[in-house]
């Protein structure tokens, strides 16, 4: 009877089991053909709006640029950074890769659904112009940016070398909007240049990630390897570029651990980039100067060092650009340029929209200094009636001084114009006191 009750119950577990996975299976079966019904239904009042519009219409228009403006609406509705090259538009996307065109020297991006200034690129017209990190562009040449696209934005501002452009800015402090007159010019970046602060402090100004970055700052390691006890990496106003570039100059200062990884919806856009230690160059203190027009690569490279505790960040919050785009060929000419992922640093937090806070918040500016003329030390008594002479007659020691000021060498005159550089130099030399 007992045995009876055992088979009894073993029957009834297998025909539950059976039961269940049916069920589940005719769930899933059931769910998918909703699912397929749902699209379909979807592709056909896409179908049928085209055809209204197509036949009812005021304009004539064709049903070929019906299709481009639907497929423009779509991708700009996804986010910021997706939408639809045209053949014109992605010919200008290839141009803008090469490194030498056309143009005003800036990197825009959407902040908060406006069109807003990343960065201005060392030495441009838009650098000369005075444009800054935070500027929201109102009208480009009397057009209004409100619902551009940023590549109708960089269409708009690239031009012939010579051409002048007007842009109307709103800038953070300012009671009006400002008119900014700019002459477009040949904008050819240099992405890496080294100066030195002493003797011993090596300064390293990234402007941008192109294919030679980490090959060029490995470079002035080397070079000035015997001599330097601190680095100071510049990244402010840097608008990011190449992600490989950013993983290769995190790698030389990082021997080991996780430098960035990118999350997607498939497994294929899931990658982790880690440091080398055969790759690594130098031990010594580093100090990184960041602001709001540091994004994308540049946050990857601040906040990776800042995640290692590698170096010590100074100045602003960066911009927040964390996100994944790939170009999507689908036809010929024509492209879609799409967000599959997101970055996240070691630590395992985001860039987008959050950006990476410095480890030193410092405005920038100039250091005011308040310099006693008439201070007198006992050694200087029997000169001082001299020296206030030659204080008449012109200030030409110090005028022969500037003129001996190299290229590669950051005065401390310098220094006093640029506060964010002059407190990481400080940092510098604290920390290469207490390193020994």
């Amino acid at each position: 009877m007992k045995n009876k009750k055992i088979i009894t119950l073993g029957f009834f577990s297998v025909a539950t089991v059976f039961t269940l996975l049916f069920s589940s299976s005719l769930f899933a079966d059931e769910h998918k053909k909703s699912s397929e019904t749902s699209r379909l239904e979807a592709l056909a009042k896409f179908t049928k709006v085209i055809s209204i519009v197509e036949k009812y219409n005021v304009d004539d228009i064709t049903i070929e640029e019906l299709m481009d403006k639907a497929l423009d609406g779509m991708m700009k509705n996804l986010d910021a950074h997706s939408n639809y090259l045209t053949a014109k538009d992605y010919k200008k996307l290839t141009v803008q890769t090469k490194g030498e065109f056309g143009g005003l020297g800036i990197t825009v991006g959407m902040k908060d659904g406006a069109l807003t200034v990343i960065a201005p690129m060392d030495g441009t017209p838009a650098d000369k112009a005075g444009l800054k990190a935070g500027d929201i562009i109102l009208k480009i040449d009397k057009k209004s940016s409100l619902g551009m696209t940023i590549d109708e934005a960089v269409a708009l501002m690239r031009g012939e070398i010579g051409e002048p452009i007007d842009l109307t800015i709103v800038r953070k402090g300012e009671n009006k909007p400002l008119n900014v007159h700019i002459v477009r010019g040949n904008i050819t970046i240099q992405s890496v240049y080294t100066k030195l602060i002493g003797t011993d402090i090596l300064y390293i100004r990234v402007a941008s990630f192109d294919q030679k970055v980490a090959q060029d700052v490995s470079a002035a390691i080397k070079k000035h390897n015997a001599t330097t006890k601190g680095i100071i990496l510049d990244l402010r106003n840097n608008p990011g570029g190449l992600l490989d570039q950013a993983v290769g100059l995190v790698d030389i200062f990082v021997n080991e651990g996780k430098i960035v990884s990118q999350k997607g919806r498939h497994e294929s856009d899931k990658k982790t980039y880690s440091a080398t230690s055969s790759a690594t160059l130098t031990k010594v203190p580093l100090v990184v100067l960041i602001n709001g027009g540091s994004a994308s690569a540049s946050e990857i490279v601040s906040g990776a060092l800042q995640d290692h505790k590698r170096a010590v960040l100074v100045g602003e919050n960066t911009f927040g650009k964390g996100s994944v785009q790939v170009v999507l060929p689908i036809a010929k000419d024509e492209a879609i340029k799409l967000t599959i992922a997101r970055y996240y640093l070691p630590s395992g937090r985001t860039i987008q929209a959050v950006g990476v806070k410095p480890d030193i918040e410092v405005a920038p500016g100039e250091v005011k200094t308040h310099k006693n003329e008439f201070s007198i030390k006992e050694a200087d008594l029997k000169k001082h009636l001299k020296e206030e002479l030659k204080k008449v007659d012109g200030k030409k020691d110090e005028e022969k001084e500037d003129k001996k000021d190299k290229k590669d060498i950051i005065t401390p005159k310098m220094l006093n114009k640029d506060i964010q550089l002059k407190e990481a130099v400080d940092i510098i030399k604290a920390l290469v006191i207490i390193k020994g």
